[in-house]
């Protein structure tokens, strides 16, 4: 398996978390879990024509080659073959407003044809990307693509991120609970039913659904870290009210236990479990 990503450089990096680039054509198992983490995704076919939509009760069927993947707040389960070449973009919460110059929350837990956006434009992309052969090379052509195309449109003031929901972003990454969030609304001078609709239409959540993802990412990077687990201290550490909070909350998420968490191997990212 090779496996490249790129923390792009200003100005893009105010909109854009993280360029990857994957390619493994051989892997033992057929589908991963991937577990939500509340941003979304550009995603590129390399290898074929085609990506695989796979469903609940475990059918498959094709689906576009590129796809805009909306913020999830459940786990999603992808087929590996698609892995043999893929690149994508995952962009920074309240983003994709002006990427589709609509709400984020009419975009949450779908998946959505790039076409349906841009037409020919998302189809002379793809096939500039696959006509690269190196893959520093083809995050270069993304990440151009982005720039030329996408950064003018996300600094107009109409899809601008509002000041008051970049605040509450960074004022929840040190404290995602329900009692920040009425402390967030007050300081920004809504009332607490105005900033929720409007945090929703920017970033896809309502601030608590937001709050409750940031708590559960939390979790999960503390457990891929692989030390060594108490689970009482990494609830408190997490923002949650205790370890049985942190276990209902893992499974609402995830569909799974924090044992099989752990247990899952192999395990190359936080987010991505081997599932049968």
């Amino acid at each position: 398996m090779f496996f490249l990503a790129h923390t792009p450089r200003a100005p893009l990096r105010r909109y854009v978390r993280a360029l990857w680039y994957c390619r493994a054509p051989q892997i033992e198992y057929p589908r991963e879990r991937i577990l939500p983490s509340g941003c979304a995704q550009f995603v590129f076919a390399l290898s074929r024509h085609y990506l695989l939509d796979v469903s609940e009760a475990g059918e498959e069927r094709c689906a576009a080659p590129a796809l805009l993947v909306g913020q999830r707040s459940s786990y999603e389960i992808v087929a590996t073959s698609d892995f043999a070449g893929l690149i994508g973009v995952v962009f920074e919460p309240a983003v994709l407003p002006a990427l589709v110059m609509d709400r984020a929350d009419l975009f949450s837990e779908r998946n959505i044809p790039l076409e349906d956006f841009w037409g020919c434009k998302a189809t002379a992309l793809l096939e500039k990307l696959r006509e690269v052969s190196q893959p520093e090379l083809a995050l270069e052509c993304l990440a151009q693509f982005l720039l030329a195309e996408f950064v003018p449109r996300l600094q107009q003031a109409r899809f601008a991120l509002h000041p008051a929901v970049e605040f509450a972003l960074e004022q929840f990454r040190s404290a995602p609970s329900v009692a920040a969030i009425a402390d967030v609304a007050r300081r920004t001078g809504w009332s607490q039913r105005r900033f929720s609709q409007i945090f929703r239409e920017q970033v896809g959540f309502r601030p608590k659904a937001w709050c409750r993802i940031a708590r559960f990412q939390r979790a999960v990077q503390q457990l891929h870290a692989g030390r060594e687990i108490r689970w009482a201290e990494v609830a408190a550490e997490c923002g949650f009210y205790d370890q049985s909070h942190l276990a209902n909350e893992f499974r609402a998420f995830s569909g799974i236990n924090l044992s099989s968490y752990q247990s899952a191997q192999p395990r190359k990212w936080a987010n991505h479990l081997p599932t049968a």
